[in-house]
């Protein structure tokens, strides 16, 4: 497949969901959104191609990383067609800063597969928490409380599990105990942390990996598991 039907295929998507909601069909926008949770590290193009060619998808790899996994693609499976980015080096001297050491020079046409087609060896379960946080869910949201951050529950903020809004956070309804104990723990850390004048002085990168790793220190403390082997993973 070539670049200029790659573009077609995305442009149909787009129309599709355009003319899907004028006509008042939400569940349209619905699957979008529920693709861009779970491809959030791609670009909205790569959404709709993905979300157009394999609805269902949930995890997608090239060939050789699902033969690197221990799974291998089934014979006769079509691949989900997306652009790739061709990234190159700077030269050494802009190299400074990590966010500036890269650059992208041009997009190519790239075959994946979800995991849906492949047999293999069973995966690690990936952006999952165990555990029962028994009283300390209540300690955490008490302790919440006296910061001065309310704590409630929104539909709104999907497909995000939970969302800081600065004295405020958002919990996705629908999660585990496990799963929305963890999530509290990540974005009462941005509350604390990432507030005034702190947040000009870091990017992203960083605040989400201080959001994470207090999270996990929290959760791994707290979510009881059997024979009291604490374990968190997100």
């Amino acid at each position: 497949m070539k670049s200029e039907q790659i573009k077609e295929i995305t442009t149909k998507a787009t129309e599709q969901l355009v003319a899907a909601l004028n006509a008042g069909h939400s569940q349209a926008l619905t699957g979008y959104l529920k693709a861009i949770g779970r491809f959030h590290r791609y670009s909205l193009h790569n959404v709709l191609l993905i979300a157009s060619q394999k609805p269902n998808a949930s995890y997608i790899a090239g060939f050789r990383t699902w033969n690197e996994l221990g799974r291998f693609v089934r014979k006769g499976e079509k691949g989900i067609m997306i652009l790739a980015p061709i990234v190159r080096r700077k030269a050494d001297k802009e190299e400074e800063r990590e966010e500036t050491s890269r650059r992208v020079d041009g997009f190519l046409p790239a075959c994946v597969f979800d995991v849906s087609q492949t047999d293999g060896k069973e995966l690690p379960q990936i952006g999952t928490v165990e555990g029962d946080p028994r009283q300390y869910d209540v300690k955490l949201r008490s302790f919440a409380s006296t910061q001065g951050i309310a704590v409630e529950h929104s539909e709104a903020i999907a497909p995000a599990r939970g969302t800081s809004f600065g004295g405020r956070i958002a919990l996705l309804p629908g999660q585990s105990a496990a799963e929305e104990f963890s999530t509290l723990s990540h974005d009462l850390a941005h509350e604390l942390l990432h507030r005034g004048d702190r947040r000009a002085t870091t990017n992203k990168r960083i605040r989400e990996t201080e959001a994470e790793a207090t999270a996990y220190v929290v959760s791994s403390s707290n979510l009881k598991r059997r024979a009291d082997r604490p374990e968190c993973r997100r």
